[in-house]
């Protein structure tokens, strides 16, 4: 089930709804050329749809005066819609989390990962409580979380849901979280790492997991959070999020365009309002080979089909 949850992102319609995304005409069957040459991007929905909106927009501001074409963010309402979309080059470049980035660029050949943060070649989970667990911090697997009430983020989230897999199955002799924990770990299909935290911290689960930097920020920001729980363990480094672009847009907007992108992206002022939409503080360049390491993990556990 959760296989085909993960990639369920067919190429049959790629043709007819890449024409509707660029106005239906019917005299470029199965292209994404833009007469009206606007770059459209989108994101992973780690936070309110409403926040990454906001945000995006100063990102997508910085790019137009980069790049010099229009530069639209378009929301996507879970993992699997911003994959789903990309697939059909309903946008261009989409800012992915490390497995939706290989589930993605597996599904159009030729895409590209092309920048990432700086923090993102190695970066981390959390796992954390509910104070009233009694949980502490340790530097050892916690595995007390067994008889507790827990909860990933998205199931297409790699920082919220397949990374902690990975480290549970690897400090529990390699069963599976359904049937490793007493009670079988939920899911935040909506609202993303925010949502994790808030589903711990207001007590609906006692321990969840979820990515440092969304953590951190909350307990910096939301007293709700920092008061009513406690990260009780760090997971090992990882690669994650990144940049990836989709290779009409070379089509659309003339060769070299990727190029011109990633060097954009790069260019990002650090401390910057267009940086804040991915709560990094710089962009480096990245590509495919560096998310080789999710990729075989991903299809070690069953997660995706090679």
């Amino acid at each position: 089930m959760l296989k085909s949850y993960l990639f369920r992102v067919g190429l049959a319609a790629v043709t007819t709804l890449a024409l509707v995304g660029c106005g239906g005409d019917t005299s470029q069957t199965g292209s994404n050329k833009s007469s009206s040459e606007t770059l459209y991007i989108s994101a992973i929905p780690d936070e309110k749809v409403t926040d990454q909106i906001a945000k995006f927009s100063k990102l997508s501001e910085h790019l137009s005066g980069e790049l010099g074409v229009d530069v639209r963010f378009v929301s996507s309402t879970d993992y699997t819609d911003s994959i789903t979309k990309f697939t059909n080059g309903e946008v261009h470049l989409v800012w992915f989390g490390g497995l939706s980035g290989v589930q993605a660029r597996m599904a159009v050949p030729g895409a590209q990962a092309i920048a990432q943060g700086k923090a993102d070649p190695k970066y981390k989970s959390y796992f954390i409580a509910n104070k009233a667990t009694g949980l502490k911090p340790s530097e050892d697997f916690p595995a007390a979380i067994k008889d507790t009430i827990f909860t990933f983020g998205s199931p297409g989230s790699t920082s919220g849901r397949l990374m902690p897999t990975y480290f549970i199955m690897q400090n529990n002799g390699g069963v599976e979280p359904d049937k490793w924990f007493a009670q079988k770990p939920g899911y935040q299909m909506s609202g993303g790492h925010v949502a994790t935290a808030n589903a711990v911290a207001d007590g609906t689960y006692q321990t969840g997991a979820l990515n440092y930097k969304t953590y951190d920020s909350l307990v910096e920001s939301d007293p709700k959070i920092a008061e009513n729980t406690v990260k009780i363990w760090t997971t090992p480094f990882y690669a994650d999020y990144n940049f990836t672009v989709h290779p009409e847009v070379n089509t659309i907007f003339g060769d070299g365009f990727i190029e011109k992108v990633q060097a954009a992206l790069i260019s990002v002022p650090a401390g910057s309002d267009a940086i804040k939409a991915i709560n990094r503080d710089s962009v480096i360049a990245a590509k495919n080979a560096d998310f080789d390491g999710i990729k075989d993990t991903a299809v070690k556990m069953g997660l995706i089909e090679k």
